[in-house]
């Protein structure tokens, strides 16, 4: 008996306490704490709520805040008409399991199957998906981290305890106005039927922060969005460049936005563009895939486009090339699955063969199933080199560095994916990591190997000589 209690003692740590615990301390692989000047982050939980819900939607419209919503699915179920005022009013929808339950007293299975019914429902009333999530009680477990390809997690900087109807309007607000700074993100709830919480509690936090949006606007202070937020932490860094690089940077990304305009390019997610596309016919020599397949000249391809702006925010943000690397993997296990729905769901693509693109990563994309193939030497291939060469001097932080060091071994390769194999293993699965393919087999080391190649900037050249990435 003694030897089950520690065993039981032992899953629970990992399973729920450990994670819990560094989460809140340290703010591992969540967000809790922006930066700026001048805004902070209003979050609502538990709602929507047919009383008070709209009594908050009118206070933050009086002082044009704007507020981020994570919703309890059944409620938003039983009241989509104020998911659907949310939206118009342009405040961020999030996900709060679709009933209010504790993370730790439910299976990874059952957590996730809260979380997409409560998406689900989010996208029906809105049309959009949301990729932001907040558990009940911000409890994490060991399995809430592999959500991050799909989902950010957002705690908070400070809470108030406004779901007790005894803490009263002034206290509240006296709180609430010793954390009126920029970046804090406060947690408020604007429904009190949860457990633990009274039902008129949301009565109370209404009249504090009327008090507080005014103070805010005293100081010049105003409520952002989460992803708001997050973008504005993303960018600090640039102030770390010199005028300089950021003008040049700027121009090539507004070159960039005039491209996608004229190609009428595509995004997976256009909320947190990563990945652009269009189908275009292909038009080099025949090749033989990994798979078999032959590719030829004519048939028709879907032409990938990574996202240079984003591609520069994460290369700024990140501490290593190693680093680098997981953002990027990590981004393109979430995208892949999104592409394959996509071009499933729309006639005009489903006669696309291939994923196609010209990318100086060597190694790294046969993880997600790409065969590599060199490009025949020609005028083509030197120019895509020098193209894609100066892409990296610009976008890339480190990128003149980057070929200082080696220059020899900065070659462009084609990437190609057959579309039934974008459909095997992601449109089913949703993720590439099937134990049936070759990058589940190898080992700890050659993973880590396999993350520093694919560190070189991702910039691919497209079939027009364009500025795509895979």
């Amino acid at each position: 008996m003694q030897t089950l209690l520690l065993w039981l003692f032992y899953i629970s740590s990992f399973y729920a306490f450990i994670p819990g615990m560094i989460t809140r301390i340290f703010g591992f692989r969540v967000f809790r704490r922006g930066k700026g000047k001048r805004a902070f982050a209003l979050t609502f939980d538990d709602g929507p709520d047919p009383q008070y819900t709209p009594q908050l939607l009118d206070l933050l419209k009086q002082y044009h805040a704007k507020g981020t919503f994570f919703v309890v699915g059944s409620n938003a179920e039983q009241h989509p008409e104020l998911i659907k005022r949310m939206h118009d009013e342009g405040h961020l929808i999030g996900i709060h399991n679709y009933t209010h339950k504790s993370n730790w007293l439910m299976r990874p299975r059952t957590v996730r199957n809260q979380i997409m019914k409560t998406d689900k429902i989010i996208h029906d009333i809105t049309g959009e998906r949301t990729s932001y999530y907040r558990p009940p009680w911000g409890i994490i477990n060991l399995f809430d981290f592999s959500k991050r390809n799909q989902f950010k997690i957002v705690l908070w900087s400070s809470m108030f305890g406004d779901w007790r109807e005894s803490t009263g309007a002034d206290r509240l607000a006296t709180r609430m106005l010793s954390k009126l700074k920029p970046g804090e993100v406060m947690l408020l709830h604007d429904c009190g039927s949860t457990v633990g919480a009274n039902a008129n509690a949301p009565e109370q936090m209404l009249i504090a922060l009327d008090k507080v949006l005014q103070e805010a606007q005293q100081r010049d202070l105003h409520s952002i969005r989460i992803d708001d937020m997050i973008s504005a932490k993303e960018n600090a860094a640039e102030k770390k460049l010199s005028r300089s690089k950021l003008a040049v940077v700027k121009l090539w990304l507004l070159w960039e936005m005039i491209f996608h305009f004229v190609f009428r390019l595509r995004t997976v997610t256009p909320h947190n563009p990563f990945i652009h596309y269009r189908l275009r016919p292909y038009q080099g020599n025949n090749i033989t895939l990994d798979n078999g397949m032959v590719l030829h000249k004519g048939d028709k391809v879907i032409e990938l486009h990574f996202d240079n702006e984003k591609l520069f925010h994460i290369g700024i943000n990140s501490r290593s090339t190693v680093h680098l690397a997981i953002k990027m993997i990590r981004s393109m296990e979430k995208e892949l699955p999104s592409l394959a729905q996509q071009l499933m769901d729309n006639d005009d693509l489903k006669d696309a063969k291939a994923l196609y693109g010209v990318s100086m990563i060597n190694r790294g994309p046969e993880k997600f199933g790409f065969s590599i193939r060199d490009l025949p030497e020609g005028w083509f291939a030197k120019t895509t080199g020098l193209y894609l060469k100066l892409l990296m001097r610009i976008i890339h932080p480190a990128g003149q560095d980057r070929l200082n060091e080696s220059a020899d071994k900065l070659v462009p390769k084609m990437l190609v994916m057959p579309i039934d194999q974008l459909n095997k293993y992601y449109a089913v699965n949703g993720s590439h990591r099937n134990p049936n393919t070759k990058a589940n087999k190898q080992d700890l080391g050659a993973e880590e190997e396999q993350l520093r190649s694919v560190s070189l900037l991702g910039a691919s050249q497209g079939l027009e000589g364009t500025p795509p990435i895979v």
